[in-house]
């Protein structure tokens, strides 16, 4: 039997959300947008979800524009900075850790003439949010900053940058990804503008999420050709995925604080159990301000890609602090960016618990990993 401990990568799709999804394709045929009675089912089960996205989030179900994924959610928010600013305003802060979806949309947005500042991290993984609020300008347009990292878990102060972002009439976007369905927060109560999010990673479908809009911004579409979403989103709406999506939500409106404690629980079962058996490991990010599931690791001296792979073949499922690009390893930016150096953030690797983790899994990872490291270490001094 598998181990699975890649959930930051994707979760696997909850019993609740799977049976949701298998009710709608199997008796909701219907287009939502047509007028005859099967539209209207159709319709009815959109309406539902996005009041359930809604209710976790504390906003506005009219706020809730569905999407493919937070990738496209990323691209849709970044976008508006370059069409939807009445003021004009032309620049855009964010961190030097941003996901890929973001940073690639903010180099696509520096190579049209908007100015870009990417924002510092320490060794931590943690933006001081005084260093953001020194990077604001007058033409300040945006504010961009993931909530929780995807590789480290760190979570950056979103609250307080938020707050100083509207003090100087800059939109403020967040990348929640990671930290919805993982960690306590609400942005109905903030002052943020834009957040995107992706159901599966917290037990929903793949190919669904969306993107919150906030009061009266007017975010031109990047899908166009209906009147979807208010027309803020073309295309006949992925009703299963979004049912599935909409599930997904209510299980964490539920569960999380229960959630949260367990996956802490078995995080921090890892860790103790890595500190005390492997030699020479470095836990990496603020360990005040992470995602309870997240545990980022540094086997010094140790190639990542083989103890990776050993895993694997152990039947472990983890991921790299790097990414395989063209057949070879590069550094993972978000480590660079927190000051390591190639070969650390090479020897990296970052396990996320999950709902179907227990602890009986992470004792035979604690039972196998030593000697893993040991035969990577000696493969890599060959």
């Amino acid at each position: 039997m598998r181990i699975y401990l890649d959930h930051n990568a994707t979760t696997p799709v909850r019993e609740e959300v799977a049976a949701a999804m298998i009710r709608v394709l199997r008796d909701v045929p219907g287009n939502p947008s047509s007028v005859h009675a099967e539209g209207a089912r159709a319709r009815a089960e959109l309406d539902t979800a996005r009041e359930r996205v809604a209710a976790l989030l504390e906003v506005s179900p009219s706020e809730v524009v569905f999407t493919a994924g937070a990738t496209e959610a990323n691209n849709t928010a970044l976008a508006a900075v370059a069409a939807a600013r009445p003021d004009g305003r032309r620049h855009v802060v964010a961190t030097a850790v941003e996901h890929p979806s973001v940073d690639t949309a903010l180099d696509d947005l520096a190579a049209r003439g908007h100015p870009v500042t990417r924002v510092p991290v320490g060794r931590g993984g943690r933006v001081d949010a005084a260093a953001v609020a020194g990077a604001l300008r007058d033409d300040t347009a945006l504010v961009s900053v993931i909530w929780a990292n995807n590789e480290t878990g760190v979570l950056q102060p979103v609250e307080s940058i938020a707050e100083l972002a509207r003090a100087r009439g800059a939109w403020m976007h967040s990348d929640a990804t990671q930290a919805v369905g993982k960690h306590a927060i609400r942005p109905g109560r903030l002052p943020i503008d834009l957040l995107s999010l992706s159901a599966h990673k917290f037990g929903g479908p793949k190919g669904v999420g969306c993107l919150v809009v906030r009061g009266a911004i007017a975010v031109p579409p990047l899908l166009r050709g209906g009147p979807q979403e208010k027309r803020r989103r073309g295309g006949t709406e992925n009703v299963a995925g979004i049912a599935g999506l909409g599930v997904a939500c209510e299980l964490a409106r539920r569960e999380l604080p229960e959630r949260v404690a367990r996956y802490a629980r078995l995080r921090d079962r890892l860790w103790d159990g890595i500190a005390a058996k492997v030699p020479r490991v470095v836990r990496n990010g603020d360990p005040e301000h992470v995602l309870a599931n997240t545990l980022n690791v540094t086997f010094c001296d140790t190639p990542g890609e083989l103890l990776l792979q050993a895993l694997d073949l152990g039947g472990i499922a983890a991921s790299a602090g790097a990414a395989c690009a063209s057949g070879s390893i590069e550094p993972s930016h978000v480590l660079v960016a927190m000051g390591f150096s190639g070969a650390d953030a090479r020897a990296t690797l970052r396990f996320s618990v999950g709902h179907d983790t227990d602890e009986s899994s992470i004792d035979r990872v604690l039972a196998l990993l030593p000697d893993l490291v040991a035969r990577a270490r000696e493969a890599g001094d060959a």
